[in-house]
């Protein structure tokens, strides 16, 4: 998931965080409302945000799901742009550069 950080506040892109489909995977559907039970703004257009209170939440929701085996890299994984700088330890087990 394309990911950024911006005055300490963690943003994932909106058209990479899963979507929630009534009758659809009850993995992923699963995977939708733990994130965003967990988010300081999750609107439908809107890039998903995070406050530094809850990274250590968002990184044991992320590796949870991608050891399920259920979930792709692509969707379990942050990506942050190189401009980006050093990711935060907290999210580094589970972010890489774009």
């Amino acid at each position: 998931m394309r990911a950024r950080i911006e005055n300490s506040v963690l943003f994932l892109h909106h058209e990479d965080v899963p979507e929630f489909k009534k009758g659809g995977s009850v993995v992923r559907n699963s995977y939708f409302w733990a994130l965003r039970s967990i988010a300081g703004q999750a609107g439908r257009y809107r890039d998903w945000e995070y406050e530094t209170e809850v990274w250590l939440a968002v990184a044991r929701m992320l590796l949870s799901f991608s050891e399920s085996g259920y979930l792709g890299l692509r969707e379990t994984v942050l990506e942050f742009p190189l401009s980006q700088g050093e990711i935060p330890d907290l999210l580094r087990p589970v972010s890489t550069w774009e």
